[in-house]
């Protein structure tokens, strides 16, 4: 059950301004998402919106500790793939960051080593 208010500061409480992703591009992609998604509400993209980001900053985050611990400075996509290699809850994403037909040369980096 949720708490009454919980969303509110991003429905109607948080920022006010121009959102930092598209909420029409988020739209679309949720109508696309599958044959029974044929209305969505004008709020529910927010809410998107909003864990879009958190993904993003997370990603970036553990992409960016395995950059630090190559010792660069620049972060690359294979930072990105030996972060999502060595997080456990980011299994689902495995199939886009091994393509088998561009082998990423990938040190090895531990599971252990990455903060959540």
């Amino acid at each position: 059950m949720r708490q009454a208010g919980i969303y509110s500061g991003v429905v109607s409480g948080g920022r006010s301004g121009p959102h930092l992703l598209p909420l029409a591009r988020i739209k679309k992609i949720m109508k696309k998402s599958g044959d029974d998604v044929k209305m969505v509400s004008g709020e529910a993209p927010i809410v998107f919106s909003k864990a879009c980001e958190l993904f993003i900053e997370e990603l970036t985050q553990r992409s960016w500790t395995v950059a630090m611990q190559r010792k660069k400075k620049t972060l690359h996509k294979e930072d990105v793939a030996s972060a999502v290699l060595a997080t456990d809850i980011l299994d689902f994403l495995v199939n886009l960051v091994s393509d088998s037909n561009n082998p990423l040369d990938l040190a090895p980096v531990e599971r252990e080593t990455l903060v959540s």
